[in-house]
């Protein structure tokens, strides 16, 4: 029989809905029930795409004995972190400062007043390399609670305390100048691998946030170290196992140092992200490998993501069945010379196991290796490799397929309508800015309420239970920006701002101009999870204070242009120590500092040929955070269009900046040259 979880939205609960353990969602409700029983509580968080997770609910949850020990001595919570971040980012903290690390499945046990005093991550069924089982732990923790409880309440107590004094210090409004930027510049060369792109050691991730600093940063300053940092890291991904070098599309991380082996499960946020990135390498460079991966990652996005309502599907998983009934990680993607033989025939499956990098040793498990590409492509015949490819994608399309989470999480959403956007208008696809309005307008429909207050997900088209967090507001206001500035339709500006209306009431301290993650009328965790630094996707916080600036650059608020400034002060706190760890906030301070530009493009008609191709041009500038308005003189969407007018009846830009404007020019080289002078 089903047990709660079967009413929730979440693919991730969804999967526990058969488990024979009691479990609750997380809810006022559960943790009342563990005060009626005098129970304490297991929190157990996860995200569908987590292979640990999908090994620790086999082995334990789904076992009998083990549900039965639970439902009798414990009240059993499970979160999908991926639909509550605020959760997750409060008891995450508490496991890191308790464990020195951190990871899921997370499993937290509490009193009934949601008060952490055990953690853990995955324990195994038995005891393992040092680890014991999951069963003596609930026996401990249940021994503890019954025979002392007086010092777990304390411990509990005590916790608490010390996350309530953990609040960032925000003193200074202050945004960083040229010193920071160039400190933190400084600080990237030196965690930067020469050898293999990237920076640290394994596991290597996507830096896509410092990425998008650095191009920014040599956009304003001419700094080649910075393009040589982004370019080659850049490369070294898309030749790397990391990429899927035939569907296209990015795993969530390397397990080495040099992009090989991949976590196979492949993340909407990565993709969006990494689509912008090399959509803006092309941008900055022309190259052609950067223009043919971010393609493929725009088409992968919309072949493989996008929902039946017009959203983005949040992941595709690690796991898939290796034809034997097993799960196993990577089975979807890996070959042995073999396998290429019999897709392609031995000559073919030769050509192919040399192209890819396939070799009978392997580079993964069992012999089986990841696509790279380890050779250029002027190697080999291109015409030979397109037909290898594409045969070796219809025998993969055979295999069975990793399982998709389905649903729709707002700040992902957001990123990936900016991706699709910029990378539609950029390489006259019409289709991807399409894909962009269709995300863009379900949000519209299905997030947003009457009082333009956004929910974190849906789900076949049904919106979730949970408020929208501050990252929710600030991309999906980033992504409606780029969408404006694409499409030359006011009406995404104006959803923008009602969207950063409310980071401004709701997220922000008024005092000081800290942002938290949560908004102030939330549901009241033990504490109020509060973040500026980037993790897989930009921060909330400085993911608003770039869409806070953006949106000033449009209108010309003040009161927006302040509270970014004012955000970015812990920019230059933290930018200058960690700036692997803040690159979105790095890229808003370049944008602070170039102004950020504003570009008017007016015309005589919406489809005038000469306006689209100023237009393009304007969007083709390299200027860190400029924005764009296309209009017609008389159009009443964009504050940037008043007033202005066509130079000899021909289509005119118009280029600004700390309210200083350049003359109107009617020439797309001019134009350009405009956008690229610092």
């Amino acid at each position: 029989m089903p047990n709660r979880l079967a009413h929730e939205t979440s693919p991730y609960l969804l999967q526990h809905a058969d488990n024979p353990v009691d479990w609750w969602p997380w809810s006022v409700e559960a943790f009342d029930e563990a005060r009626r029983t005098g129970k304490p509580v297991l929190l157990s968080v996860g995200y569908s795409s987590c292979h640990w997770c999908h090994v620790m609910a086999h082995e334990s949850f789904e076992d009998r004995a083990t549900a039965d020990y639970l439902n009798e001595n414990f009240v059993s919570v499970k979160v999908d972190r991926e639909e509550r971040p605020d959760v997750d980012a409060v008891y995450m903290e508490a496991v890191q400062a308790a464990t020195g690390q951190g990871g899921w499945p997370m499993t937290v046990f509490l009193t009934p007043d949601a008060e952490p005093f055990y953690f853990g991550t995955y324990f195994p069924p038995a005891p393992r390399h040092g680890m014991p089982s999951f069963r003596q732990v609930l026996e401990g923790v249940r021994q503890a609670w019954d025979g002392r409880r007086d010092e777990v309440d304390e411990i509990a107590g005590k916790i608490v305390r010390d996350l309530a004094q953990r609040e960032i210090s925000h003193q200074g409004t202050e945004a960083p100048g040229e010193q920071e930027l160039a400190q933190a510049l400084l600080g990237l060369t030196r965690e930067y691998d020469p050898q293999r792109g990237g920076f640290g050691g394994a596991p290597k991730f996507p830096p896509s946030m410092v990425l998008e600093f650095l191009l920014r940063h040599h956009a304003r300053t001419g700094a080649e170290g910075a393009l040589q940092m982004a370019q080659d890291t850049c490369e070294r991904m898309a030749r790397g196992g990391i990429y899927d070098q035939l569907g296209g599309g990015f795993a969530r991380y390397s397990v080495d140092r040099d992009w090989t082996v991949p976590h196979f499960e492949k993340m909407l946020y990565d993709n969006a992200l990494l689509c912008r990135v090399y959509a803006h390498l092309w941008r900055a460079t022309g190259s052609d490998l950067a223009r043919r991966v971010a393609l493929e990652t725009a088409d992968f996005l919309v072949g493989e993501l996008r929902t039946p309502e017009g959203g983005f599907a949040s992941a595709l998983d690690a796991d898939s069945d290796d034809g034997t009934g097993r799960h196993v990680e990577g089975a979807y993607y890996v070959w042995t010379p073999g396998q290429l033989r019999t897709a392609l025939g031995d000559t073919d499956g030769d050509l192919a196991a040399q192209y890819f990098g396939v070799t009978d040793e392997g580079t993964f498990e069992h012999g089986q290796s990841v696509l790279q590409l380890p050779q250029t492509e002027g190697v080999f015949d291109a015409a030979k490799v397109a037909s290898v490819k594409e045969r070796l994608l219809r025998a993969r399309r055979e295999r069975p397929a990793p399982g998709r989470d389905d649903k729709v999480v707002a700040a992902w959403n957001g990123l990936a309508i900016a991706a699709l956007a910029e990378t539609g208008a950029y390489f006259g696809r019409p289709d991807l800015t399409e894909a962009a309005l269709g995300a863009a307008d379900l949000l519209v429909r299905v997030h947003l309420d009457e009082h333009g207050r956004l929910a974190r997900t849906s789900k076949d088209g049904r919106v979730g239970p949970n408020a929208g967090v501050l990252e929710d507001y600030a991309d999906v206001a980033e992504g409606f920006l780029a969408l404006a500035s694409v499409t030359g339709e006011g009406v995404w500006l104006d959803f923008a701002g009602l969207l950063l209306d409310h980071v401004v009431a709701r997220f922000t301290d008024p005092e000081t101009g800290a942002l938290y993650d949560t908004a102030s009328d939330a549901e009241q965790l033990i504490r109020r999870p509060q973040d500026p630094t980037d993790n897989a996707a930009p921060s909330g916080w400085t993911a608003a204070a770039g869409a806070l600036l953006s949106h000033a650059a449009h209108t010309g608020s003040e009161s927006h242009r302040s509270a970014a400034e004012r955000a970015l002060g812990v920019v230059k706190t933290l930018g200058p120590r960690v700036p692997r760890f803040i690159g979105w906030g790095l890229a808003v301070a370049e944008a602070l500092l170039d102004g950020p530009r504003e570009v008017a493009v007016v015309g005589p008609a919406p489809d005038d040929e000469r306006t689209a191709a100023l237009h393009r041009t304007a969007l083709l500038g390299a200027a860190p955070g400029a924005v764009v308005a296309c209009g017609t003189p008389d159009s009443e969407e964009f504050p940037l269009l008043a007033d202005r007018v066509l130079v000899g009846g021909a289509p005119t830009a118009y280029v600004c900046r700390g309210f200083v404007c350049d003359l109107p020019v009617t020439d797309p080289e001019a134009l350009r040259a405009k956008l690229t002078a610092s």
